[in-house]
This record gives C-alpha cells, structure tokens and sequence, in this order.
C-alpha cells in the first residue's frame, strides 16, 4: 500500500507545480493588458462619462481603474512569488547535483545503451588513449573527472553547465521584478487607508486647505503624479490620484517653471516641448537649473521630473458678450482662464467659467475638392455658462471667422454634458468680417415696431400688384406677419411647428405650415431689407446678400436652443502656458530592472546554452591493444547535439585508431 503524502508535502507540490505558475502569469499577463488599455488612475466622472453607469460600477468592482493595486492582482502576484520561490526551492538541490556530479561511475553497459555512442578497438596503448581523450575534451571546454576500476577507466567530462543557471536566473529574475514592483506600488497607502490613517480627498479645493489626512509627507517612500506649473510659478507638491479623490504629496524641494517652449507643425499639431526648470534646495548653494523635454527627464534626489504634457496656465482673455434678446445688455469682460465671472441682467443672474484657452485648434475640414483635411482653425475659449439654478451649459468660442463651402462663418459649440458632442451655432460673417450686420438683423426681428412698419410695406405693395383693396384683409396679414415674425424670434421654427399643431388638425397641419412659412418668410425678408437700409445700402440685392440673408434665419433658428443669452465673442488674448510634469520617485525601478537583466541572461542561457555530457570508457586489451566506448548526451537540442557528437567520434576515430581491428557502432553514425 502507497505511503499518502503529507498535507504540507501536497501543499508544497501544489504551489511548486508548473502548472499554477503558468496560471497565474497568464493572469497577471491579461491584467497588465487590461492596464495597459485601460487608462488608469483618472478621476471616476471621466470613466462614467466613458462607460456609463452600469459599466462604470462593474468596472469599479474590479477594480480595473487602479489594476495594479488591486487586492486581487497583488494577491496574485504574492502567490506567483511564492509559487516560483517553492519551485526553486524545491528544484535546486537536485540541479546542484547535477552540476556537481561528473558521473564518472557510470557502467559500460549504459553507455552501449545511449543513442549516441561509438565503439572502436585501436592498438594505442589504453595510457596513450586515455592521454589523447583528455586533451581532445580539455580543446573542446569540458571539465571532467576520471576513475579508474576494474580495468578499465572512465574519463567523465561535461559543460554548458551554466543552462542551468539560466533555470535559477529565470525564475529568481521574475521574482525580483515582482518585488521591485511592489516596492513601487500603493500597497503601504492602502494598508495605512484600512488602518483609517489616510482618506483621499474627494472635494475641488485649493491644496493649502486639504486636510492633514490627506497629505503626504516628503519622504513617502515612493510616490508617482502629477502637477501642472504656470510660467513664472514653483510648486512643491504633486496631485496623486486615488480612486474618485487624490492625495497632496509634499516635494523635498521647491520647482519653478522658468520658461516653456512649444513648437508646431504647420498645421498646428504639437511638434515638440521642453521646460526650463529650476530646482529651489536648501542643501544646494544655488538653484539647480535644467532643461527637460520629452523621454529627457531630470533626476534629482532619486526623483525624475519628466515633461509630461502642457496646458493653460492661466490665459488673459478680452471676451465680448453680445446678447441674443433685447431685455439682455452688451458686456466687455476681462477675464483669466481658470477664474469665474459674475453676470447681471435685467431678469436672471449668470456666471460665467472660463475653462481653457487654445491657441491652436486642429480640427477636420473640407478643402475645395471636398476632401476631409487637418486644418488649425485657430484660437479658442472654452467656459461654462451657469444659471441661478445651477444648471450649466458648455461652451467652446472660436476667435477666428471659419471658411465652409466659400463662406465665413463665427463658430461656437455648445453641450450641456461632456459626454455629449458639440451642437454649433453659425453666424454668418457681414462684409466687413465682423457679426454687426447679424446681431443687428436679430435686434430688428424682435422690435415689434420696426416688424409691424416692414410688414405693412410689404402686404400693402403686394396687395397693390394684385389690384386688391381691402382693408380687413391687410390688417390681417399684418398681424400674421407681426405674431409669426415674434414667435420665431423667441421659439424658432419649432415653435411655429408646435403653434400649427395645437390651432389646426392633422389633415390640415401641412397646408397651414406652408402658408405661415411663407408669412413668415416675407416678413423676415422685409426686414433683412430694412437691415441694409439702415447700413445705407439701398441697391438691388445681390446673391451673396441673399445667402447671408438664409445663413443668418439658420442661425436665429437654433438661438432658442443655445441655452445662452449672450455670444461671447474672443476678441482678444495674452497666452500664459504651463507645463505638465510628471513627478515620481521610484526605488523599485532599479530593482525591476536587476531582475529584468537577470531574466534576459536565463533566458538567453536556457536557450543558446545545452549541458552536454561525454564518457570515454577505455579497457585495456592484450598485445597492447586498448577498447574505446565513445558516449554522449545533451539536455536540449538533440538535432545540433547529434551533430556535434558525430564530428567528435569521427576526429577520436582519425586520431585513435590506426588499425580498426573491429568497428561496430548501435548509435548514429
């Protein structure tokens, strides 16, 4: 009956066997893929914003946002560790054995019995042979020992002893980039948030009003984030995200931004950017100046200081708000990125949050051919328009006319979320570039007067044309012509839509919409007329006329959905830019990178490198003759070794025998 192995004897097996560590590095493998895709550490709105709520909350779950300190993925990586140190433990006495035993005791029988073996009788004295195999094997890098018993001796020899090393320096070599890992991971944050020593802070406040909990000392152990510096600025701390909150990491030393360069292309794409940093250092005797870009960071105390991306650092704007409806007044702000704005009117408050500020702005457009090209359609402001209420609508303003199919356009997109994508306004540019001959045609559309004069005008000359004199019925289309021109200013064309649906029935819907769309359209035309008037402009209308006439209905069309009482124009600008660094201190980066060394070379060892072994059996003979068995085995590479084997049994047959008495071979010859 079997002896049943020990609890502790199949636990050990169990964490030792091959098949736990290839599951576990497969785990770890499609986790660090998850990590890899899926941008991690970033603040949890922008994941909901991404995924969606159901996403969002079975993503949390997992804990797919921060992979790498997940409990599951660092209980993981403990039971890799362990299983790979049990393995090694386990396997390297008998890999000691097998570098220290030349097996010089092998029997002449089991040497006949290898595949590659060579049998050969010479008339060399068995001394002669004995003194040829040597130095032939010593030429040839084996080590070997020799035993002489029962007349006959063996001359065992071996090398590549080292693929083994590659075994002990694989495996060590992944254990120690999993602790270097660890010694760069959150784990010591995360113990000290389970003992209720730290908290994240969740809230957007200013970093000197964060509260000790969540601070971090200078001398954290390692630490990996973030901080955007003005122009000009120092800081001495970085933002460490965690979860839906972040830390404030102190800094041993103080950075400055001295000066930011960026450099475009030609169609305004980023090119390359670099900082001049100073670093303020009670231990230095001045301050220590370098400049960073790209893949060239500066490491100071063990700390890198790479140049992460840039930003706004504040930016000078000169915003000019022009208002979409009479009961609101014009404004000149003078504003800063980054800053909010208190706006009055006559009927509701708002507050206006400028954002960011862009200088370039690479966005997809047509070319004359009507191909999709890049084109930098220039500066920007993007701002939050909030209401007393709270609610708030996003807005991005470019400063320059944009050029569509020939004509010029003032851009501005609009979203109530940041999930969504931007709805635009187009207000079509006046012939002296500016947007004075559209506001001033909204502003006329809304006077009821100058409607109801225009209107008049019209229906009485048309009336005229057609030899009608009717008082009643003139009255009428007047008052058609004021109330519809009214209604659309306010509502737009849905509002005419939702008027039409509640006043006639549905067969009767579509011929009333098309008599009211052409009331309409004559008393917005009337006044367009009067528009130019007023700019002196008294000539027959030409085709360009006319398409500013149809670009600027489009436009007031979709004003009642802006959200926006005011178009708030960019008029001008003083660019400030920051720089985005990235701040880390790694100790475990050097440790990763021993053990990825270490894993390069095993790997290398283990696969360029075989153990082979060789046995040369010698017996003396009579008449001074001497009996030769020539035998071989490698671990690896049996086709290269059997070639190898075979030039070696060839040169001991040149060398050896100078008469074959008797050959006879059972390997492969």
């Amino acid at each position: 009956m079997k002896n049943t192995p020990s609890t502790s004897t199949r636990l050990i097996n169990f964490l030792g066997s091959m098949n736990l560590a290839i599951t576990l590095l497969v785990v770890v493998a499609i986790a660090s893929i998850i990590g890899t895709i899926l941008k991690q550490n970033q603040p949890y709105t922008d994941y909901q914003i991404k995924f969606g709520s159901f996403w969002f909350d079975l993503f949390r779950m997992l804990g797919l946002y921060d992979v790498y300190s997940a409990v599951w993925f660092l209980t993981i990586l403990a039971f890799l560790v362990i299983s790979i140190a049990t393995c090694v433990g386990r396997n390297t006495p008998g890999v000691l054995r097998e570098l220290r035993h030349f097996r010089e005791n092998v029997q002449e029988k089991s040497l006949r019995a290898m595949k590659h073996q060579h049998n050969l009788t010479t008339h060399l004295p068995a001394a002669e042979a004995q003194s040829f195999a040597q130095r032939l094997l010593t030429n040839q890098g084996f080590r070997m020992r020799q035993k002489t018993a029962d007349g006959h001796t063996v001359i065992a020899a071996m090398k590549g002893g080292s693929n083994h090393w590659g075994y002990w320096l694989t495996h060590i070599g992944i254990i120690v980039i999993c602790l270097g890992g660890l010694m760069d991971s959150r784990l010591p944050l995360m113990v000290a948030e389970w003992q209720g020593k730290l908290t994240p802070e969740t809230r957007n406040i200013p970093a000197s009003d964060v509260p000790a909990i969540s601070q971090l000392p200078a001398t954290s152990f390692s630490y990996r984030g973030n901080v955007d510096i003005p122009e000009g600025n120092r800081a001495n701390i970085i933002f460490l995200p965690m979860r839906d909150g972040y830390y404030v990491q102190h800094l041993p030393f103080e950075v400055e931004v001295k000066a930011f360069r960026v450099e475009h292309y030609s169609t305004g794409m980023p090119k390359s950017f670099e900082s001049d940093l100073l670093i303020h250092d009670k231990d230095l005797p001045a301050p220590l100046e370098k400049t960073i870009s790209v893949n060239h960071p500066l490491i100071y105390k063990g700390i890198a200081l790479y140049q992460a991306n840039f930003g706004d650092g504040g930016s000078e704007v000169k915003l000019r708000l022009h208002p979409f409806s009479t009961r609101y007044a014009a404004q000149d702000l003078d504003g800063k990125v980054f800053r909010d704005y208190n706006l009055t009117s006559s009927e509701q408050q708002f507050k206006l949050e400028v954002n960011d500020f862009r200088l370039f702005n690479i966005n997809d457009m047509e070319d004359e051919a009507g191909k999709a090209i890049k084109k930098n359609i220039g500066p920007s402001v993007t701002f939050k328009l909030r209401d007393a209420s709270g609610q708030a609508m996003e807005y991005q303003n470019y400063m320059n006319p944009v050029s569509i199919k020939g004509q010029n356009y003032y851009i501005s997109g609009v979203r109530s979320t940041p999930a969504e994508p931007f709805r635009y306004l187009h207000i079509p540019v006046d012939a002296k570039g500016g947007i004075e001959r559209f506001m001033r045609l909204l502003s006329n559309i809304q006077d009821a007067e100058l409607v109801k004069k225009s209107a008049v005008e019209t229906t009485r000359s048309s009336m005229q044309e057609a030899t009608v004199q009717n008082p009643e019925v003139e009255k009428q289309v007047v008052e058609s012509m004021i109330r519809l021109t009214m209604l659309f200013a306010t509502k737009g064309a849905d509002g005419i839509t939702q008027e039409i649906a509640e006043r006639f029935p549905q067969e009767k819907q579509e011929s009333a919409s098309e008599a009211f769309m052409k009331v309409l359209n004559a008393s917005l035309r009337a006044v367009y007329v009067e528009t130019l008037k007023q700019e002196g402009i008294t000539s027959e209308l030409s085709e360009a006329d006319w398409q500013f006439f149809d670009d600027s209905i489009l436009a007031i069309d979709k004003i009642s959905a802006y959200g926006s009482p005011w178009f708030v124009q960019l008029s001008s600008f003083t660019q400030i830019e920051a720089s985005g660094l990235q701040i880390t201190r790694s100790p475990g980066k050097d440790v990763v990178y021993f053990g990825s060394a270490m894993l390069t070379i095993g790997v290398f060892l283990l696969f360029y490198v075989t153990h082979r072994r060789v046995w040369v059996w010698i017996k003396p003979l009579d008449n001074n003759q001497a009996e030769v068995v020539v035998a071989g085995s490698a671990n690896r590479n049996q086709p290269e070794f059997e070639l190898y084997f075979n030039s070696l049994q060839k040169t001991f047959q040149q060398a050896m025998v100078q008469e074959v008495q008797d050959v006879s071979s059972t390997g492969n010859n």
